[in-house]
């Protein structure tokens, strides 16, 4: 089986063939920075990053692009807010959002745009769908025109007449139409502006992705990506755009499900997040990371303390078996391929369900192994088990897990040291018999966090939640 991706133009699952192999080309709409990131935004961002390293493992060189929305309303609010300059804010915001992305393992992407780096081109791409006959200046601003385009509608599978308008209309400029939607928006008090040849202003929101895209992954390219709350209007105006200026634009069209709270989709404007920050405080980073792994991309996801306990109990399980295979067989480097079974599960539409039931039937044949003192059996299931979690970037051997583990980090070099002098205190303790004490070493040790487990080699301890 090859790679087959669920297409959210064609309402099918196709077989996935690039414009140009080995090359794939990704677009993942990025966030607007006007608040840190909390775990919906994440959960987008890591899926897209177990697509990277899939292709990559099935021979594919990857240019991905995701951009940063830096000049919206919701930017402009918030700096009036908090009464600093409206820039302020978006590069506090990027710099929140890199940090957090980084500590969950996600790869920086090839490129990453910011809308306020490309104002020429969005620009000049409003002028073509000017002279196509698809877009007219009313006021100051610019406006795409819907019913010029007779595909229209075809991304998201409606029609304009059963479509309700998604823009407010200033009455001083108006639009022939409620559905037109805004390309340039004329300069406002307070607000940052270009100069235009419709005179002074901004782009609109949709306009920026379509230009950020073909600037960096030509007018045709493979897979556009985002959450399915944005496939309308957001990635139909892109689309109408840019089809309208005789692009193709994007030839896969994927889009994975929202984390919810409770009823609600999660959202950062009405204020029901669950910010990255404060998660990796209960849970370790790779515990979150696997949460967000685990369920099928395009399922919904109903938040729950619960089913992170789950997750990070399950994870625990990966790691246990990692950590005492390499006690026995040293850091087996991962295979050069995975099992067919994982192969299989990640080409039908990224099953990562599918995937880490293989993984943990590894697991589960490596612990026997363990059991059995099979060297040559834990070497092998190591080695593919280490090629598997790579693929969801989960392997615990693996930068930046055996980082955040201790290597490299001084927080965590003295945290080992206190916990080694405790052990050896408590093993002088056990020598001579006092085991009261040792007991409450290991009780100690427990009540602050971490895992003691005595094996033949000597105890071995761990972070626990």
């Amino acid at each position: 089986m090859s790679l087959r991706l669920y297409d959210t133009k064609t309402r099918s699952v196709r077989g996935f063939e690039p414009l140009d192999p080995p090359k794939v080309t990704v677009y993942l709409c990025g966030d607007t920075v006007y608040a840190p990131p909390h775990i919906g935004h994440a959960r987008s961002k890591v899926i897209f990053d177990v697509l990277w390293r899939w292709l990559e493992r099935s021979g594919h060189d990857v240019v991905f692009a995701r951009n940063i929305t830096d000049v919206d309303d919701k930017i402009f609010v918030r700096a009036a807010e908090e009464g600093v300059p409206w820039w302020q804010v978006g590069q506090r915001v990027i710099h929140q959002m890199e940090r957090a992305y980084d500590v969950l393992g996600l790869r920086p992407p090839t490129v990453e745009p910011l809308v306020t780096g490309h104002i020429t081109q969005m620009i000049e791409l409003i002028q073509q769908l000017i002279d196509r006959g698809h877009a007219y200046a009313s006021g100051g601003d610019v406006y795409f025109d819907v019913r010029s385009l007779s595909e229209y509608g075809a991304l998201s599978g409606q029609q304009p007449d059963q479509m309700v308008k998604t823009e407010k209309t200033d009455p001083d400029r108006p639009k022939r139409d409620p559905l037109d939607f805004a390309l340039w928006k004329g300069s406002r008090p307070g607000e940052p502006s270009w100069p235009a040849p419709w005179g002074p202003g901004r782009p609109g929101w949709h306009l920026g992705c379509s230009a950020m895209a073909t600037t960096y992954l030509g007018p045709t390219f493979d897979i556009h990506g985002g959450g399915t709350d944005i496939v309308f209007p957001h990635h139909e105006n892109e689309l109408a755009q840019s089809r309208g200026v005789g692009d193709r634009f994007a030839r896969y069209w994927l889009h994975n499900g929202l984390l919810n709270l409770g009823a609600q989709k999660m959202s950062k404007s009405i204020g029901n997040t669950l910010l990255i920050t404060e998660l990796v405080k209960r849970w370790r980073p790779v515990e979150l990371r696997y949460y967000l792994v685990a369920p099928h991309y395009r399922s919904t996801v109903e938040y729950a303390e619960e089913a992170l306990d789950k997750a990070a109990a399950a994870y625990r399980r990966i790691e246990g078996f990692v950590t005492r295979a390499v006690e026995v067989a040293g850091a087996v480097p991962a295979a050069s391929d995975v099992p067919a079974a994982f192969r299989d599960a990640m080409d039908d539409d990224l099953g990562t369900p599918q995937a880490l039931a293989v993984v943990h039937a590894a697991v589960r044949e490596g612990n026997a192994a363990l059991a059995a003192g099979d060297k040559e059996a834990i070497d092998r299931l190591l080695g593919e088990l280490r090629a598997m979690l790579d693929v969801l970037g989960l392997d615990p051997l693996a930068e930046p897990w055996a980082e955040q583990a201790g290597a490299g980090d001084g927080c965590c070099d003295a945290l080992g040291k206190l916990v080694d002098v405790t052990l050896e205190q408590r093993r002088l303790a056990r020598a001579r018999k006092d085991y009261a004490t040792a007991d409450a070493l290991r009780d100690g040790l427990a009540a602050a966090g971490v895992v003691v487990e005595d094996t033949p080699n000597g105890p071995r301890w761990s972070l626990g939640r």
